[in-house]
């Protein structure tokens, strides 16, 4: 799940951390079984009802502790451990690779051995950690939607030089004249002009209609 472009700050260049996607992995601590899920979320309402969800799947478990960044806030609970030993430790993860709109649950089967206050926190932080490292992190970096508006003798030979320089190319509509959309990064967008007006020798125009995120695999994080 992407952020809404809707929410996109107007002032924001710099790209943001999130999970690749869904996904569930489980370890074993001394017999206690800890499911951890993660997930996209763009806010506190939508990391509460993932929490539920899976508060549904596993009625049983003795905790389904929790922690999210997302929306600006960020929260961690414990769900009747020890207080700081689940959410705070899980919410560090977070923090510590840089991630934002991500909410884990790590579900506990307790296996009747007691961990420890040290054993928790190593057993929720770990879980975590695989999860994250297991379905992968991307950056969503914010980019201008700009309309370039050109003829319909130069948009097909415009279009492969657009994708040849790395653009993405999100639509193409045809009328009076051609209208290409391509996301840009802001700090490029003279730069692009520029370009734009070299391989079309003046025949094209370009007007920001919009903001979004493009995602981009990120370097795996070995911390």
């Amino acid at each position: 799940m992407v952020p809404s472009t809707d929410l996109v700050p107007k002032d924001l260049v710099m790209p943001l951390l999130t999970i690749k996607s869904e996904g569930e992995v489980e370890i074993e601590v001394r017999r206690s079984r800890f499911l951890c899920a993660v997930a996209r979320v763009t806010d506190d309402a939508e990391a509460q009802a993932f929490l539920a969800r899976r508060r549904a799947l596993h009625p049983s478990a003795r905790h389904n502790c929790s922690a999210w960044i997302a929306g600006g806030q960020e929260k961690g609970y414990d769900d009747g451990e020890p207080s700081g030993t689940a959410g705070a430790p899980m919410l560090q993860v977070l923090r510590r690779r840089e991630l934002t709109e991500t909410v884990a649950v790590v579900t506990r089967y307790f296996g009747g051995i007691m961990l420890g206050a040290g054993g928790l926190i190593r057993a929720y932080g770990s879980a975590v950690t695989e999860a994250v490292d297991t379905v992968g992190v991307v950056e969503l970096r914010p980019m201008l939607v700009l309309t370039v508006d050109v003829d319909h003798a130069h948009a097909g030979r415009l279009e492969n030089d657009l994708r040849g320089l790395g653009h993405e190319v999100r639509d193409i509509r045809y009328g009076v004249e051609v209208a290409i959309d391509v996301c840009v990064p802001e700090p490029d967008r003279e730069r692009f002009t520029a370009r734009l007006t070299d391989l079309t020798g003046g025949r094209a125009s370009a007007r920001e209609t919009g903001r979004t995120f493009v995602e981009v695999d990120a370097p795996r994080n070995t911390s």
